[in-house]
Order: structure tokens, then C-alpha cells, then sequence
């Protein structure tokens, strides 16, 4: 991976498709608003779409969302890796989708990691497929949106998406069961409360 190039890419408010420890990404500078708006007309997923971001740590995402108590228990146990906390912004531009909530994930792959650590900002955490549609990008059309590959784009392990909780109170709310299981958090939970 050419890091630079990357950065620059970035920097430049072009889209980069990256792998995490769920699926493929499609990554702007999250703190982009013309960025987040050409991601949106690539995707075709106009404004109910809600986009989270990539940060490399529970630092970085206190300088963009309230952390709360809960995100800090679940991040020492679940993070990196495969789950996404909700959390309300600061900071970030209401074209990610919402104002008083943002994902937050840190995943449990280095290539992502080193991106965001380097480029220190966060980047969208959004799935490499246009809305709608369950298949992977082709490369026409990455070509043609000029989309920066970070590594060769290879099948990933199978996995589940991310698990999505609420992290914004002090009890956690499941919004989409993924590779981290209701069971799991629940177990979880119990163990703090």
C-alpha cells in the first residue's frame, strides 16, 4: 500500500475502497461535506442513508462523538473488531446522515487502521456496493469513479457485518445483530450492570 497516495487521495476528497474484518469499504475524509455528498451520488443512496466513520481509536473518536461511560466498557471488551457504536457527533458534517448520531467502528484490520492514523482524520465506514444491490463493486466501476484501491480487491473471509449498538445511554440498545451476537452482548452487559 503507497500510504502517501492514499493520504493524497483523500486529501483530494476522492473515495478509496479498503478492507476491514467485515466487509469492503468505500472511505472519504468524513470530515469532507463535498466528499460525503460525491459518495452519496455514487452509491446512489441519497440523504436517509446514515454513513459511519472509521477512527483509529476511542481517542480520536472522542474529538468527533460523545463517548460515554457504556462506548468506553464496550470498546475495551469489542474493540477493534466487528462492532459499530452509535454515538452523538460533534464536529462532523450533518451529510453523514444525521445530527444526533454517528457510528463509530474501529475494525480489527491494519490497512484501515493505518489509513486513519495517518491521514489523522476519520473516513466513512460504508460497504463497497451501490445502495440497493448486494454485490460487490466491479471494476468498471471503480475505474470510472475514480476510486482508489487500497490493496488488491479480493473476496474477504466471510463474515457478517457489524453488530450496531447504541452506545449514546447507560443501557445498550442492539440495532442490527451482525458477526457479534445478541447472546454476546447480553453476556456482556450483565457482567457491568
Amino acid at each position: 500500500m503507497d500510504i502517501e497516495k492514499v493520504i493524497q487521495h483523500l486529501q483530494s476528497g476522492g473515495a478509496i475502497l479498503y478492507p476491514t474484518d467485515t466487509l469492503w469499504g468505500l472511505g472519504v475524509d468524513a470530515t469532507n461535506a463535498d466528499a460525503i455528498e460525491r459518495l452519496r451520488l455514487m452509491k446512489g443512496s441519497g440523504g436517509a442513508k446514515h454513513y459511519s466513520i472509521v477512527v483509529s481509536d476511542m481517542g480520536m473518536a472522542a474529538q468527533y462523538a460523545a463517548v460515554t461511560p457504556l462506548a468506553e466498557q464496550l470498546a475495551q471488551k469489542f474493540l477493534p473488531g466487528k462492532l459499530t457504536l452509535v454515538l452523538e457527533p460533534h464536529g462532523l458534517p450533518e451529510s453523514l446522515g444525521a445530527a444526533d448520531e454517528v457510528g463509530i467502528r474501529i475494525p480489527n484490520h491494519p490497512v484501515p487502521l493505518s489509513v486513519v492514523q495517518k491521514f489523522g482524520r476519520p473516513i466513512t465506514a460504508t460497504s463497497a456496493n451501490v445502495s440497493g444491490v448486494d454485490a460487490p463493486l466491479t471494476k468498471d466501476f471503480i475505474q470510472t469513479n475514480n476510486i482508489l484501491v487500497v490493496e488488491e480487491y479480493l473476496p474477504l473471509p466471510d463474515s457478517l457485518p457489524s453488530t450496531v449498538v447504541d452506545a449514546r445511554g447507560a443501557r445498550l440498545v442492539v440495532i442490527r445483530e451482525g458477526a457479534i451476537t445478541k447472546a454476546e452482548l447480553t453476556d456482556f452487559e450483565s457482567g457491568v450492570l
